[in-house]
Parts: C-alpha cells; structure tokens; sequence
C-alpha cells in the first residue's frame, strides 16, 4: 500500500485519538519522530520489549480500525480521483484552447475550477 512510515503516520492521523495515550505517545515517538525502541525505553522508563510490544499492540489496533472502517483507503481513493479529475481539466483546457484560444471567459472558468480541484487536495 505505502511506505510503512508513511502508513503509519496516516493511520495515525486518523485513528491516532482512540488509542491510549501511552501509546499514542510511544507511536509518535516511534514514527513521529523517529526514536528507536532504545530511546524510547530510556524516556520511559521501561524495557526495550515493552516499548515493542506498545507499538505492535499500537499497530495491530490502527490496522484493525482501517480494515473495519476504511478510512485512510477511501481517503486515498478520493485523492487519486481528485487528481484524476485535475488532469482531466488539464487536458480538456488544452483541446478547448485549440479551439477558442481568444475567449479569455472559457480559461477564467477552468482556473476557477482547477482551484477548487487544488484546494480540496490540499485539505
């Protein structure tokens, strides 16, 4: 699916607040700020295995969220349809261009469009 960092820190992101918050702390020094299980065992004063088994417990949870709720996935599908759409645009600008390269009200219109496309990527 992703890079694991990447997947994690997504997953994080949107089920991050239904963990406890040992192990969210334990999870954003792990991904977040990329701590090893060492570090982090120092910080807390616990062994190297239970800083692991709090992050595997951490993960195994996130995982279980996405794969009952499906968030992340139906996120990720939107984006890649939003930049779909965006390319689209693109292509339809170009061919319409062609067409009517002097009505400046039909490339107003796509940039107005495009920007909305852009601003829901960004959120």
């Amino acid at each position: 699916m992703f890079d694991k960092i990447v997947q994690m820190s997504l997953l994080f992101d949107f089920y991050g607040q239904l963990l406890t918050e040992k192990q969210q702390k334990v999870l954003q020094l792990y991904y977040g700020n990329d701590w090893s299980l060492g570090e982090i065992s120092e910080q807390e004063g616990v062994s190297r295995q239970a800083v692991y088994d709090h992050v595997k417990r951490a993960e195994k949870i996130l995982f279980e969220y996405e794969m009952k709720l499906g968030l992340v996935q139906k996120f990720v599908s939107t984006q890649n349809q939003i930049r779909e759409i965006l390319k689209n645009l693109e292509n339809l600008e170009k061919k319409i261009l062609e067409s009517y390269p002097k009505d400046k009200s039909i490339l107003e219109e796509f940039e107005n469009i495009k920007n909305i496309v852009r601003d829901l990527l960004e959120k």
